[in-house]
């Protein structure tokens, strides 16, 4: 009878280690999902204001392109005026000088 006392202490012990080694490991597994979560939802926000950050620099690169393109066309209008005004001068050099009212 003491035998059989020593295995149904022995298969107690085993099946509660086992039991709790189980309980343990679900344990476990539930606070690496929760950090997991934690982590990805890091990334997640960080993926996001990567996004909006993106999304203001295209902003940005449309409105200098706005003011790029203003700027060549006063530089164009810039450069007509600026020919019309060197015909004007070169005209006048042309001209004889008046000397004395003639």
């Amino acid at each position: 009878m003491s035998i059989e006392v020593t295995i149904l202490l022995s298969v107690i012990s085993v099946s509660t280690a086992v039991y709790f080694g189980l309980k343990r490991n679900r344990r476990d597994e539930k606070t690496d999902d929760q950090k997991e979560a934690v982590a990805m939802t890091t990334v997640v926000v960080k993926l996001e204001n990567i996004g909006d950050g993106v999304n203001e620099i295209k902003g940005e690169m449309r409105g200098l392109r706005d003011d790029v393109k203003d700027v060549r066309e006063r530089q164009a209008k810039t450069e007509e005026s600026l020919k019309s005004a060197w015909a004007c001068i070169n005209e006048i050099k042309r001209q004889p000088t008046r000397v004395g009212g003639e």
